[in-house]
């Protein structure tokens, strides 16, 4: 077992230099060009006591407003609620986002301390479809970098022949159902349920 940091770098070679200087405290002319032309991303988030959580957010190219070289807006969107990753910058600033281009393999990084604002002068910066969220995360940035394609290539995410068909799973409705009802789950509210989701994929995005 592994348990301090000096044995965990024994088993490797040093760091390359680049990437260590490839760090940068603000938002270059690469790093805004990739902002500008990714989809999606995803936040890490932890609640005061240090319990992780992910959450995906994603929208048209360009979606996150930058403000300047250190501060980004990410739009807050309609969900379920949960309010987990709010919930968390309400109680621990700490940020960190990973942003994807479809084709590319390599990402970006951004690292930095979130404040939740419902600054509307913000926020029409972030309308889509007439639409302008209620609530945004600003993040100021301490820290951005590109991150190397190997993860990407070696699971080959945006190779077609790797797509999976959906049907090969039941619906995400049906496996929430199935995992919350001791009873089974009932065809008729399970298709219900599935109609619903659907009816929210094409009307409640925004």
């Amino acid at each position: 077992m592994i348990e301090t940091e000096e044995q965990l770098r024994s088993g490797f070679a040093e760091v390359h230099p680049l990437a260590i200087t490839k760090s940068r405290p603000g938002i270059d002319k690469y790093s805004r060009q990739f902002i500008s032309m990714s989809p999606f991303l995803v936040i890490s988030t932890a609640d005061a006591e240090g319990k992780a959580d992910l959450s995906p957010r994603g929208d048209p190219p360009g979606f996150v407003h930058i403000i300047d070289e250190r501060t980004i807006l990410i739009p807050d969107r309609p969900g379920n609620n949960r309010l987990d990753t709010m919930s968390n910058i309400v109680a621990n600033p700490n940020v960190g986002c990973l942003f994807f281009i479809p084709g590319f393999e390599d990402t970006l990084r951004l690292n930095g301390r979130a404040r939740i604002t419902d600054d509307a002068n913000l926020l029409k910066h972030c309308t889509v479809s007439g639409k302008q969220p209620k609530i945004g995360i600003l993040v100021t940035v301490e820290e951005v970098f590109m991150h190397c394609a190997k993860a990407l290539k070696r699971s080959k995410l945006w190779h077609d022949d790797y797509k999976q068909d959906r049907s090969q799973m039941p619906s995400i409705a049906r496996i929430i159902m199935d995992q919350t009802c001791d009873t089974g789950v009932d065809e008729t509210e399970a298709k219900e349920a599935d109609a619903d989701v659907e009816g929210d994929y094409k009307t409640g995005l925004y």
